[in-house]
């Protein structure tokens, strides 16, 4: 399997942009990550995050891209996703199937809806058309913890608002360490990806998304609300939704499926529209 993983940086504008890929498919899929990815980027992490998409490495070639090392302040959603395409041009894949999740589904919706030539087929998980109020409210909190440098309670916070209450209650013997998991030496980072959040809205450019769109919710959502995904499947002509009733912003972790929904929709010929 060592030949399907690779490390890697790509230059983006005065700075670099870290990615990892696997697999040898000759189909291009890229996976953004969500808001975790101000805390720990994917650097030197491909044989650790390869695992789960291991079923899909001979039909695709998977990429998963953090944010640019040095981000400027005031750096937006859409700069990221201005950023994201760059990226991707100059490692040569002109178009690819993207998946979102959260914050990077908000990344990825100006990406389809800015270069429409680069998108073959979009999912966005877990995530929402703008800032609603609990977004707004929730990373509010969020930025007020890493402003104070508490990091437990920002751990314990995101692990409350992401998973379901059923599993919280098996995991309540391990939450207490994840206080320790991740802490910061400066949350500049954290707090650039955090900030572009609250100034998030991609409403208005919703309509030139024209790829097969794949909409994932949570229906116990605590993060961005249960109703965002519907919101956006209202918004994206002729997007599919898809909502796990009883999980809510972890979907991605706890929906044994979930990885396999996506990379079947990728696979369909004909999806979505």
């Amino acid at each position: 399997m060592g030949t399907d993983l690779k490390n890697g940086t790509v230059p983006v504008g005065n700075t670099s942009m870290s990615y990892v890929s696997f697999g040898s498919g000759e189909k291009k899929v890229i996976l953004i990550p969500g808001l975790s990815d101000g805390l720990a980027t994917v650097r030197g992490k491909a044989a650790l995050l390869a695992k789960p998409y291991r079923p899909f490495f001979k039909k695709y070639t998977v990429y998963m891209f953090s944010r640019k090392d040095e981000m400027p302040e005031g750096y937006s959603i859409r700069d990221m996703a201005a950023d994201q395409a760059a990226a991707m041009k100059t490692l040569g894949i002109g178009k690819a199937c993207i998946a979102g999740v959260s914050q990077g589904g908000m990344i990825s919706q100006y990406i389809a809806a800015d270069n429409p030539g680069m998108v073959d087929k979009l999912v966005l998980a877990v995530t929402a058309p703008y800032a609603n109020e609990t977004i707004a409210r929730v990373v509010a909190d969020w930025i007020g913890m890493a402003e104070r440098g508490d990091h437990k309670r920002l751990m314990l916070d995101t692990a409350e608002k992401s998973y379901s209450d059923e599993y919280l209650r098996k995991k309540r013997a391990f939450l207490p360490l994840l206080g320790f998991v991740g802490r910061q030496k400066s949350y500049r980072r954290f707090l650039i990806n955090a900030h572009a959040i609250l100034g998030f809205d991609a409403r208005a450019v919703l309509k030139n998304i024209s790829c097969p769109t794949l909409i994932i919710g949570g229906g116990k959502d605590k993060t961005v609300g249960a109703a965002a995904a519907g919101e956006l499947h209202e918004l994206i002509t002729g997007s599919r939704l898809h909502i796990y009733p009883e999980l809510g912003h972890a979907a991605y972790e706890e929906a044994g499926d979930f990885n396999r929904r996506i990379f079947d929709f990728f696979g369909e010929d004909g999806a979505g529209q």
